[in-house]
């Protein structure tokens, strides 16, 4: 049996009484897991199941092309994360977020660590840091802007320029971008709160032409209701 730790970012009910949960861990990266009995009356641990949970899994040993079989699992950290509404709606946005932009992640220490750290943000009341956590993804996965004098970044290209490319990225936007990706202390840095919905579509606009097959999540409505 193998025993790792990972942050659970979907899980789909299969039958009656079980359950496919879509994880980070890290040792593997990105992993399917099935999970028997989950749902019955006596189960006390479908309570567990809440998205960017970090979780400890034993997981038996896979024969052929199937799905582990997780015997076990206990939760790593006790967050109080899922009680307050926007802090929740963070939750399920990020994690609705990574669920796909994830799927043919190995293993990441980095990324890891980056969503540990984002988590800790989040108890602490950061209501940007979703926002924050998203550049700080880009970083980590080699594909952030590269920071020039130009006052305008240039999403297709990754660039900052002279001249307008897009018109979501004006000079304030592209100078958030700017401040951000310069920043030393990423979480300290500050996005005023009419600022926040032009800044989430230009970081949606970017991931759409440096990530594969990228598609805006379901949950992003919600999150523009709530912040507005």
């Amino acid at each position: 049996m193998n025993s790792q730790n990972g942050f659970l970012l979907s899980y789909i009910k299969y039958g009656e009484n079980d359950a496919v949960l879509h994880c980070f861990t890290e040792e593997d990266g990105f992993q399917t897991y099935f999970v028997k009995g989950i749902y019955s009356k006596r189960n006390k641990k479908k309570a567990l199941l809440q998205p960017l949970s970090m979780l400890s899994f034993t997981v038996n040993p896979v024969k052929g092309n199937g799905i582990p079989l997780v015997s076990r699992f206990e939760l790593v950290k006790n967050h109080d994360m899922y009680t307050d509404i926007k802090t929740n709606t963070i939750i399920f946005f990020i994690s609705d977020f990574l669920n796909q932009v994830l799927r043919h992640e190995n293993k990441n220490p980095g990324l890891f660590l980056s969503i540990d750290e984002f988590t800790e943000e989040l108890m602490a009341r950061n209501y940007q840091c979703h926002l924050l956590f998203l550049i700080s993804v880009l970083k980590i996965q080699g594909v952030a802007p590269l920071v020039h004098n130009g006052p305008y970044l240039d999403p297709e290209t990754g660039t900052f320029s002279e001249a307008p490319a897009h018109q979501l990225f004006n000079s304030e936007i592209s100078g958030l971008w700017k401040t951000i990706l310069s920043s030393e202390s990423l979480y300290a840095t500050k996005i005023h709160s009419s600022q926040r919905k032009d800044f989430l579509d230009s970081i949606l606009v970017y991931y759409h032409y440096h990530i594969t097959d990228f598609k805006i999540p379901a949950s992003l409505e919600v999150i523009q209701q709530i912040f507005e």
